[in-house]
């Protein structure tokens, strides 16, 4: 099955040796995402600030594999702090509406630049 690299100026570049998503067939694989703003790749502050640049890259990389965060059938979230956890199920039902993504929230001891959230997800394209 051929595969097709989705890339787009509107989420971060790669700071590493990964796309920001690869396609096969009618499924998406998203790399994980950090709250870098894609325009300075500085990262955002404060945890809420950097839940949303998250959801907007998720969407950003998306969008440019002509899909949407509706599309997203499987989320991963990676979280510095589990005390967050209930500030992420309120911003994520800013950007989702039922029937939600099958979803797993990890605590982990570090993510990349100092990042307090970090997420990655499957989508199904129609």
């Amino acid at each position: 099955m051929p595969r097709t690299v989705i890339n787009t100026e509107n989420a971060p570049a790669a700071i590493g040796t990964y796309s920001q998503a690869i396609k096969a067939g009618n499924t998406v694989y998203m790399s994980g995402q950090i709250p870098l703003d894609p325009k300075t790749m500085q990262l955002v502050e404060g945890f809420e600030a950097q839940t949303v640049q998250v959801f907007e890259n998720l969407k950003a990389v998306a969008e440019a594999a002509g899909g949407s965060l509706k599309d997203i059938v499987k989320l991963n979230i990676f979280l510095t702090d589990l005390g967050n956890f209930a500030t992420v199920n309120e911003i994520m039902s800013r950007y989702f509406q039922q029937p939600y993504p099958a979803r797993a929230a990890i605590g982990i001891a570090a993510l990349p630049k100092g990042a307090q959230v970090e997420m990655d997800a499957i989508l199904v394209l129609d």
